[in-house]
């Protein structure tokens, strides 16, 4: 067994195991809500102070660079244009300066992790916006409390599986993804062009997935869907991490460069960045993808 199969294996089982009914209640209580709901409203930010929310332009006020919203759909994380690391309402409004940019580094794709506290195993809740921070050449995985104000960002642990073969890089890491109710993430490394995957429940752990970039975690912490080149075009694939890390290839017949995917909050859609615009397709791979808004920039959905 690898180490990306154990560790994806131990991460999945940890949560099932810890889970147990309340997992079923929390299943009950999203099939109750609304089909449109539960799929989330697609958001396009693209550099500008401007976000496409639902078709309909909203002004943010300031540049707004790599937005990614709360698991609440009550705040938008984003860099601004100074570099600073931001939230806000998802109308732009209350802005709030989590953590400010130093300077000579670039700040980029901000992720909520975001827990409930678990008093059987003594975790304390999390409330966290993760990122990838560039200083000196060197890219590096950064943290801060989201209800920080001009917050003193920390380096993100990244402690591999408990395997000879289990470490991870430490440095070249970039495009953090956080998923789930149980601070799980994934990110990728220029260096070895490769996906990784975080565990932070009962400890940290983690250890490399796959070949790809720019990955993101499913909201069920049981896929991943990333980017990697297949005959001189983007391509995403996904893999499965509970049935032997099966990865399947989403667009095989791509004749254009698909990147930067998001996941919609019922897992069933991505959206997926192309040069003419914004894309959605089916998750499972049984469908084509269809275009979604001529605005070209990064995808991301709001629950």
């Amino acid at each position: 067994m690898t180490t990306r199969t154990r560790t994806a294996a131990a991460a999945i089982a940890v949560v099932a195991a810890v889970t147990g009914s309340a997992l079923l209640g929390a299943s009950g209580a999203a099939s109750a809500a609304s089909a449109a709901a539960s799929h989330g409203t697609l958001t396009v930010s693209n550099g500008t102070k401007y976000v496409r929310i639902n078709g309909h332009r909203v002004d943010f006020g300031v540049t707004v660079r790599d937005l990614a919203w709360s698991p609440d759909g009550r705040k938008a994380a984003f860099v601004d244009g100074s570099g600073n690391l931001d939230i806000a309402g998802p109308d732009g409004s209350g802005r709030i300066v989590v953590a400010k940019n130093p300077g000579g580094q670039t700040w980029s794709h901000p992720t909520w992790q975001v827990t409930e506290k678990d008093t059987r195993y003594g975790i304390p809740a999390k409330d966290n916006l993760i990122f990838a921070a560039r200083a000196k050449g060197v890219s590096r995985l950064k943290y801060v409390s989201a209800k920080a104000v001009h917050g003193t960002p920390k380096t993100l642990s990244l402690n591999g599986a408990p395997d000879p073969d289990g470490a991870v890089p430490q440095t070249g890491n970039v495009w953090p993804n956080a998923a789930g109710h149980y601070g799980t993430s994934v990110y990728a490394n220029a260096d070895t062009g490769a996906v990784y995957i975080r565990d932070d429940y009962l400890r940290q752990q983690g250890g490399k997935l796959t070949k790809g970039s720019q990955p993101a975690l499913a909201p069920n912490d049981e896929e991943v869907v990333f980017v990697r080149s297949v005959a001189g075009h983007d391509h995403l694939f996904v893999e499965d991490l509970t049935h032997g890390d099966r990865v399947k290839d989403l667009t095989p017949h791509a004749t254009t460069d698909y990147t930067e995917p998001a996941w919609s909050p019922d897992g069933k859609t991505l959206a997926a960045r192309t040069p003419a615009g914004t894309v959605t397709l089916p998750a499972d791979g049984k469908g084509r993808p269809a275009k979604a808004t001529s605005t070209v920039g990064l995808a991301a959905y709001r629950p």
